[in-house]
């Protein structure tokens, strides 16, 4: 493709980065940009640099936050004694979207997979055994609400591993969700009763 620029080029190419932005969609959204009062490029760029240099994850959960303790666990409102280990912040945000669930998360920051090289090293699972660890801790009971793929379901068979030298009930959500379906796809309702619904994991 030929670009009457190449500042609009090089705009195009950034911008085509993002995830499912293909190039024509990316040419559109720079044209659009430059057809717009500057003040809201501006205003873009602004917010994303902010982003970068402001965002940060909560010591406790790892979700992303504007704080050292996120709102959720510094919430007096929440359930403490009830932990949600999820893969990501979009599946804390699809759970929270069903209003269905008062407990605190814990954001794994993705799932054990040997072949795209991630083991548990990789993931915020030492932060979650800390958490159980506390000697004041108040958690009974940690749900598993990982998506339902081979990747899911090794984790929490890592984590239950893991887990079983605690006094705690273990449980995932019901396979209302589709297997080898992608969690933040599930509809509202789906989620929320998967959550209401959950069942005892199985550790054999």
């Amino acid at each position: 493709m030929e670009y009457p620029s190449k500042l609009v080029e090089n705009a195009v190419n950034e911008v085509s980065r993002l995830p499912g932005i293909g190039k024509k969609t990316a040419l559109r959204l720079v044209l659009h940009l430059l057809k717009e009062n500057e003040n809201l490029t501006f205003a873009l760029t602004e917010s994303l640099n902010d982003l970068r240099s402001g965002i940060r994850y909560c010591k406790e959960c790892q979700n992303i936050s504007d704080t050292e303790t996120c709102q959720i666990c510094s919430s007096h409102r929440r359930d403490h004694s009830i932990i949600c280990v999820v893969e990501d912040t979009r599946d804390v945000l699809a759970i929270e979207n069903t209003a269905q669930y008062q407990g605190l998360y814990h954001v794994l920051g993705g799932v054990i997979s040997p072949i795209e090289g991630v083991g548990p090293s990789e993931l915020n699972i030492e932060q979650l055994l800390k958490r159980v660890k506390d000697a004041d801790s108040e958690v009974k009971e940690i749900i598993f609400a990982l998506s339902p793929t081979m990747e899911g379901d090794t984790t929490a068979f890592y984590l239950t591993k893991k887990l079983s030298e605690f006094n705690l009930k273990i449980s995932t959500i019901a396979r209302g969700i589709p297997i080898g379906g992608e969690l933040e796809y599930a509809d509202e309702i789906t989620l929320g009763r998967s959550i209401l619904s959950r069942t005892v994991y199985q550790k054999d």
